[in-house]
This record gives structure tokens, sequence and C-alpha cells, in this order.
């Protein structure tokens, strides 16, 4: 298996914004060249060897606080690093949401610009291009390149269904093409439904004689652009009759994209774009359809890439936008059907803003416990699986920040919680027996 580092590209790309992305990049140039040099390797070979894995950690803790769980010793002995990655090899990770891009896909520049963006954060070697958004590439990334044993291949429309990043023709497909390839029951799929375009009811209808292993649908519509057709979850005319069908058709499980709206949201999508991203249909729904589990997608984080002054706000306030908003609503509509999942959230304030990640992390597991927060990646958009897997092995949340917010400790990488987040919860989700997915 084959793991780079997230780290800055070396001609001026940063992690995180504002001088604490720069003293974290200067941190890092200092330990390749210092340890790299031992072993004759570049500044680029070292920060791109696991031992620049742990260089990372080490880094983030002295500019952010001690939020990562790192020996000096991975970063300066050979095969430290490696050793420790290895030893978990055998535990299971599902990630629920993973992506490609059909050879179709008209405009793929959004997506490379977020693939680039993280690029900024781990060096893979280069610039991404879009054929790095493309099957083979995502195979190769998801199932070779980390210790990924399961995922669920996802979805997103749009108005123009040739603009979405593939058919549920596709998608199911890829399903079968890929447990073909692994012998094993490796990944599982979305059926994307779409309320309120031209004949969705009867698509979903459709997807249903192929079996997908859950549904995906977006209230804002189009996750990048304008749409006609934003939906709310709990519209009882529009939506509760797919819930009605999904029910019947024993495919209970329910994913929803929440929040993650574009840079310049507000200067782009509709009010009524923007109020279906929220969060506030989830709980109605919820009590209204109790055999039937909502996920909600990124949960609800309000931004793609928060910023510095969104970390400052959750150290100010403790709430988190929609995040915080999403979390309450078990205790406050009395409902234990919805859960919280990880895609993108994590990948964009872990490395850049790892106590605002802790924040996340430390609101979903106080709202929702630590049985219904599932973990995802998004990626390929964020490369392979394997930086995040690894940064949420040894992500903690101090203890300050435990005692003033009421947050449980994450605990180690093989314990019981972080095994929950990381595989158990999906696989109960989806009804996958772990051995299903152990290779062979």
């Amino acid at each position: 298996m084959k793991m780079s580092g997230c780290v800055p590209e070396e001609s001026g790309g940063r992690i995180g914004d504002g001088p604490e992305g720069t003293a974290l990049a200067h941190d890092l140039i200092r330990m390749a060249d210092q340890w790299g040099s031992r072993f004759g390797l570049s500044r680029r070979a070292f920060l791109k060897s696991q031992m620049g894995w742990a260089a990372t950690f080490l880094a983030m803790n002295r500019v952010f606080g001690s939020f990562f769980r790192v020996d000096r010793a991975e970063a300066a002995e050979k095969g430290a690093m490696a050793e420790s990655v290895d030893r978990l090899r055998d535990q299971f990770v599902f990630d629920v949401q993973v992506h490609y891009l059909q050879e179709g896909f008209p405009s793929p520049e959004g997506l490379l610009s977020l693939r680039r963006t993280a690029d900024r954060w781990r060096d893979d070697g280069g610039q991404a291009t879009v054929e790095d958004l493309r099957f083979e590439a995502f195979y190769r990334s998801v199932f070779e390149e980390s210790q990924t044993r399961a995922a669920v291949l996802s979805n997103a429309p749009n108005d123009d269904k040739a603009a979405w990043f593939l058919t549920n023709e596709q998608a199911l497909g890829t399903r079968d093409r890929v447990n073909r390839r692994t012998g094993r029951r490796s990944l599982l799929a979305h059926g994307l439904f779409t309320p309120g375009q031209p004949g969705w009811l009867d698509e979903l209808d459709r997807v249903v004689e192929m079996r997908p292993d859950a549904w995906k649908g977006y209230t804002l519509g189009d996750p990048g652009g304008t749409s006609r057709y934003p939906w709310r979850m709990d519209d009882e005319d529009l939506v509760y009759p797919a819930y009605e069908r999904m029910e019947k058709a024993g495919i209970r499980t329910v994913c929803v994209h929440k929040g993650l709206l574009p840079t310049g949201y507000r200067g782009m999508l509709s009010e009524e774009q923007i109020r279906s991203a929220g969060v506030d249909d989830v709980g109605k729904a919820a009590r209204d359809w109790p055999n039937l589990d909502f996920v909600i997608y990124h949960s609800a984080i309000e931004k793609v890439i928060p910023k510095a002054a969104d970390a400052e706000a959750f150290e100010r306030t403790g709430r988190i936008d929609w995040v915080t908003d999403l979390a309450e609503i078990p205790e406050k509509h009395g409902v234990e059907n919805v859960y919280a999942e990880l895609g993108a959230v994590f990948a964009s304030t872990c490395v850049a803003h790892p106590g605002l990640c802790a924040g996340v992390l430390g609101t979903l597991l106080r709202g929702f416990g630590p049985g219904r927060v599932c973990w995802g990646t998004d990626s390929v958009w964020f490369g392979s699986p394997q930086w995040q897997i690894e940064a949420f092995r040894r992500i903690e949340i101090p203890v300050a920040m435990q005692q003033r917010f009421g947050f449980p400790s994450l605990g180690p990488a093989d314990g019981p919680l972080k095994r929950a987040v990381l595989g158990e919860n999906a696989a109960r989700l989806y009804g996958l027996d772990p051995e299903e997915a152990e290779t062979g």
C-alpha cells in the first residue's frame, strides 16, 4: 500500500490560512531538511514519505496545540511510522462517501479546484488533472492506496442529467465491477433521487429494481450551483411518497447532503436553496418516518472550506454553524434514526484548523453518541482516503476542551469509539458483515 503525507506544496502552498499556516510550513521544511538529510532524502522525498506524515502531526501540535498522538521517533527514524500504520492494517474501515466522475462529465473545474486545494495539504507528487477524478484513479486511491476495506459510492445530481457525477446505472454498475475485481463485497452504492425533477418518482421506482444499498438526495437541488428543484425533507406532499416507496422496498437508509455550500454562495444560490440546505427539516422527517434511517452528509457544516474566523467563532461561542444545530436534533425531537457523516468536514478542518475539527467531532459525539457518527472522506475529491484515516486515528480532543464543552475523549486509534466511527456504525447501518469485506 502506497501513502503520501498531508504536507504543503513547497512552492508557496500552505496548510490553513493566516500566520499559523506559514509557521506550520516553515516548521515542516525545517524538519524535512534536518531529518531527511540523514537518509539522503530531498525535502520533497521526505515530506512524501511516512516520516513526513509524522513530521506533519508534530508540526501541527507545535503550532495549534496537542491535538495529535505522535512520537518524535516516527518522524526521525526510518520505519517507525510505517510500523505504526501497519499495526492497524486489520482495522475495519468503512468509508460511506467516495466518488468519481463519469467520462462525459461536462465541467470538472470546480472539483479539480477542490482537489488542488487538498493538494496543498498533502503532497501527492503533482497537480491533479481530470484523470485523477476518473474510475481507475478512484479504484487505486480507495482500494490500493488506503486501508479502506469497504466503501459506498455516492453521487450528485444536476438539473441537467448529463451533468450528474454518474448516472444511477453507472453507479450501480460500478458496484458490481469493483466487487468482481476485488472478489468480495468491497463497494456498495447509492441510488440518487431528485424530488421535483420531471419523472423523478418513476426513476425512483426503476432504481428500486436495481437494488441500491441506500438512497442519496440533495435538498438544495444541485450541490454546485443554482437549481430549479430545491426541496425539504419534511415536505409531505412532494417527498413523503418517496419515503413510502423506500420503506416498502426495504431500502431504508436515506442519505441527504446538507450544508457544504460553495464559497460566496449568497451571491450564487437562491434563498430557497439556502433555506433547503439547512437542517430545520430533519427532525420532523425523522419523527414521521421512524423506520427509515437518515444520514446527514458532511454533518451539515455550512462551508466547503472553513476559515480561521470559523475556528475563532467556535472558540468564542462553542457553536459551529449548522453542525451544532444538527447535533441538537436527537434530543430536541426525541429521534434515534438520524446519523451524522464526516465526509469533507473532517478533511477540510483536521489539517487547517484542528481545534475546529476537534470541536466538530466533540459536538457530534455529544449530540449523537458514539453509535451514530459514520466515517466518510469524500474521496477522490481529497485524494486517497489514507491521510484522513491516519489523522482520525491520531486526533484527540484536548482535556481542557472536553471539560469546557462536555465533549468525550476520542481515545486510542484502536479504542472502541474510533472503531465505531471508522467502521462499525456504518456496517450496522448497511447490514454489512465486516468479514464480507475482508481479503481472501
